[in-house]
C-alpha cells in the first residue's frame, strides 16, 4: 500500500492511495482534478523517500469530492463579577478529496484496491420432508380437567359504589387569634 504524508494549508495529512482525505477549503470546483505539490514523505511498502523539507519529484493527485463544513465549535466567555456573558460559535469550511494517484510524473501506476475473495459455490438440494403422525396426547388428570374450566368461566363483575363527597368540618374562613402582649412600662 502506498502512502504520502502532505501538506495542505499548513496542515499535514496522510493521503492513501485510493482513500479520502478532508483538508481546509480549497478554492477548486467539484469534480476538478488538482495536484498537491508538497509532499513530506512518501512510503510503498518497506521503501521510504523522506524530504528536507519536501520531495519535488513526488506528485500526488486528487480529485474533489465535494465541500462540507464541520461541526460547530461553541466559545464562551464569562466574567461573574462584570456580567459578561458572550456566547458564540464557529463551523469550519472543508474540502474532501479522492486520491487518486502517488508517485512520480509519468509514472502509470494502478491503484491497488483489496479484492474480496471469491467464496466456493455450495449447491442445495431441497428435499421434501414428510410430515410426521401426531403422537396422541395422554388424557389429563380429572383436577386438571376441573382448573381448566373454573379458567375458562368468566369472572363476575362487581359494581363500584359511588365515590362520596367528603364533608369538612373546617370553615373556609377561619382566622388565627391575635397574639398581641401588651407592654409593661415600668416607672
Amino acid at each position: 500500500m502506498r502512502y504520502a504524508i502532505v501538506e495542505s494549508g499548513g496542515k499535514q495529512y496522510r493521503a492513501v492511495e485510493g482513500g479520502k482525505i478532508e483538508v481546509d477549503r480549497l478554492s477548486a470546483e467539484k469534480g476538478d482534478k488538482i495536484n498537491i505539490d508538497r509532499v513530506l514523505l512518501m512510503a510503498d511498502g518497506d521503501e521510504y523517500l523522506v524530504g528536507a523539507p519536501a520531495l519535488g519529484e513526488i506528485l500526488v493527485k486528487a480529485t474533489v469530492v465535494d465541500h462540507f463544513r464541520g461541526e460547530k465549535v461553541f466559545r464562551f466567555k464569562y466574567s461573574p463579577k462584570k456580567r459578561i456573558r458572550v456566547r458564540g460559535g464557529h463551523r469550519q469550511q472543508y474540502t474532501r478529496l479522492m486520491v487518486d494517484f502517488i508517485g512520480r510524473e509519468g509514472e502509470v501506476r494502478k491503484i491497488e484496491q483489496a479484492e474480496p475473495e471469491k467464496k466456493p459455490e455450495v449447491k442445495v438440494e431441497k428435499v421434501k420432508a414428510e410430515p410426521k403422525p401426531k403422537a396422541e396426547k395422554p388424557a389429563a388428570s380429572p383436577a386438571k380437567e376441573a382448573a381448566k374450566k373454573i379458567e375458562k368461566t368468566p369472572a363476575k363483575k362487581t359494581e363500584k359504589a359511588p365515590a362520596r363527597k367528603s364533608t369538612s368540618t373546617k370553615s373556609a374562613t377561619t382566622k388565627k387569634p391575635s397574639t398581641t402582649t401588651k407592654k409593661s412600662s415600668s416607672k
